[in-house]
């Protein structure tokens, strides 16, 4: 089969793209004819080494951890799927990825995809969809009236969160570059802050969650919004227990654990019209590498996605 791999860590002149063996069936697996992937921030990072001490991988490793197909094979033990199901996902990070014509993936972490949307639509909801609900559903336990602030909403992420937070009843602030303030405003947000012309902490504006996808200096000073009670939680790094403990407020960090029967919820509310993927960019399987260039450097809308059938 043909796929984009790497055979060592390193910048994208790593990438292969080149023919691999199909993966093997386990007995709880669906093996996945790829018809979409998606690119996210960790692909890169992996490649260029920088999660070693988390997952120990051997080569050749084929990227890519959010995929969109259909089911071609069935393990012999699954029960929730059939050859013929059109079908999306965020696959074991322990694996092989999706940058392929075809992944096994354990049912578990498997879900329909949604009528309606395309193969690429639906490649860039798992990964950044399911981030954003375990950010605010699970971690934050968002709830109506409270006040929300979402940093970068115009991010693969960010759309999201925005939309998520919306859905369970929560008053929505994002901080975005002018260029995007249409498209959150698409979204449903109640307030837009332009990082670019306006300092998010002078308004004097509290907030009872904080969600951070940025870090760095971005995090730092969302400590000075966040009310007594309140929570930040990022997905960059965790927020520094002692300053969280003289504000009186929580600090979480998460690694995203995937699961298909939340991804099925989120599934559901995109057939319902809550939610609606963003696709930024897509380029086909062979120009892997300028997608990472893409992802790397510059700020997009949404999520890059990789055509791979």
């Amino acid at each position: 089969m043909k796929a984009v791999y790497i055979e060592a860590y390193g910048g994208r002149d790593q990438l292969r793209y080149g023919d691999l063996p199909e993966p093997q069936v386990g007995p709880h697996d669906v093996l996945i004819e790829v018809h979409a992937a998606a690119v996210n921030p960790a692909d890169w990072k992996i490649r260029n080494g920088w999660l070693q001490q988390r997952v120990q991988y051997e080569f050749p490793l084929i990227l890519g951890w959010d995929v969109a197909g259909v089911v071609v094979k069935t393990g012999a033990q699954v029960t929730r799927f059939t050859i013929g199901d059109e079908v999306f996902s965020r696959p074991d990070i322990a694996r092989n990825g999706a940058y392929a014509e075809y992944i096994a993936v354990d049912e578990r972490l498997v879900a329909k995809k949604p009528a309606g949307l395309s193969f690429e639509e639906a490649a860039a909801v798992p990964l950044a969809a399911l981030t954003a609900w375990e950010a605010l559903v699970e971690v934050a336990h968002v709830q109506p009236g409270q006040r929300v602030l979402i940093h970068a909403g115009a991010g693969g992420v960010g759309v999201y969160a925005i939309q998520l937070a919306k859905h369970f009843g929560a008053e929505v602030t994002t901080t975005v570059s002018q260029k995007n303030v249409g498209l959150v405003q698409e979204l449903g947000v109640d307030r837009v802050i332009d990082y670019t012309a306006e300092d998010f902490t002078k308004d004097g504006r509290l907030y009872d969650i904080v969600f951070d996808t940025v870090g760095g200096p971005v995090q730092e000073q969302s400590l000075e919004v966040v009310k007594p009670g309140g929570i930040l939680v990022s997905i960059v790094s965790p927020p520094k227990s002692e300053a969280c403990e003289e504000r009186g407020i929580r600090g979480a960090w998460f690694f995203l654990e995937p699961d298909g029967e939340k991804l099925a919820k989120i599934g559901r509310l995109i057939e319902e019209g809550r939610v609606k993927p963003v696709v930024g960019a897509v380029f086909p399987l062979a120009e892997a590498a300028k997608a990472h260039e893409l992802s790397e450097y510059r700020h997009l809308q949404g999520k890059i996605v990789l055509r791979v059938k």
